[in-house]
Formats: C-alpha cells, structure tokens, sequence
C-alpha cells in the first residue's frame, strides 16, 4: 500500500468517526461524557476528543452548537435562536404535558415542599419529580417527612435562562 492511500484511509477513518460522534450528539439531546460517546459510537477516545473539538468549530457558525459543559458535551440549538425552537414548538414535548405543569409549579413555587406539589398535582408528580431529579433539573432535600423541591443550575442550563431570569407565567 503506498503511503496516499493509507493516509485516504485514515482520512476516511476519521470521517466515518465524525459522523458516527455527531449523530450521537444529535440524537441524544442531552450531555453524554466521552466515554459515553465512546461506548455508543466505538470511536477511539482520543479521536472522539479531537472529533469534539472539531465539530465544535464546524458549528461555530451556525444555528446548531456544541455544548461542553465539564467533561460531558451536547449538541444543541445555538443560544441566540432558542426563542425560535420555543416559537415553533407543538405539544409535541420532550415532556408529558403533566410533566410540564409539575415542573412549572416546582418553577413558579420554588423552593416548595413536595407534599404540597403531590396535594396540587396527585400521585403522578411523585414519577415527574423523580424524572427531573434523575434528569438533574430539580434538586431534591429531605426535610422532615416530605422533601424540598427546587431548581437546579441544570434547569437553567437546559432552558438557556440565567438564574435571575423571569420565568415566562402562562397569558403574560
């Protein structure tokens, strides 16, 4: 084999891994480590690092960014155009609507005891609160005999806010 055609296939190599690691981020929506990637993908570690590094730069650019957030990584919509995905959303939603009206109430509420939201929203918040806490959205204290529910950096981190942010109330 002469040496062009061992660098094409090196080349080649590394672009299958590409795409293999961008369809993983793409697909997830959520942060993944580089090992995480590595065992869905079977791409190289290093090559994954430098793979991440990349797409990060091919997407600089444009409406679709990389996400690294300590040592795990995400793709997701670029900040400035999140308004327009929240625009076009439908009730076709990464949560149930009864989902979304336990976590608006935890939002609206924080922090708050979780006996009041199961009073509120019944035994099926106890499955939302569980979700959200594994998803690390909400951060979940013991407190007596119930738990205090409240907002984790996550949460802002996922919806693209800051802390100090108003949160949008329904007709305002």
């Amino acid at each position: 084999m002469s040496r062009e055609s061992v660098e094409a296939l090196d080349e080649e190599f590394e672009l299958e891994g590409a795409r293999k690691v961008e369809a993983a981020l793409f697909i997830s929506g959520r942060f993944m480590s580089v090992q995480e990637i590595v065992s869905l993908t079977d791409v190289n570690p290093i090559l994954v690092k430098k793979i991440l590094d990349d797409l990060k730069a091919v997407y600089r650019q444009s409406g679709i960014e990389i996400v690294q957030k300590d040592f795990l990584w995400k793709m997701d919509v670029a900040g400035e155009y999140t308004w327009l995905v929240n625009k076009l959303a439908t009730g076709n939603s990464e949560f149930s609507k009864g989902e979304q009206e336990s976590l608006a109430i935890i939002a609206y509420k924080q922090p708050m005891k979780q006996s009041v939201l199961i009073k509120i929203r019944g035994n099926k918040a106890y499955d939302h609160i569980r979700r959200f806490v594994e998803m690390g959205l909400v951060v979940k204290k013991k407190a007596g005999h119930t738990a205090e529910l409240s907002l984790s950096e996550e949460f802002y981190d996922y919806f693209h806010m800051n802390k100090g942010d108003q949160l949008p109330l329904e007709g305002g």
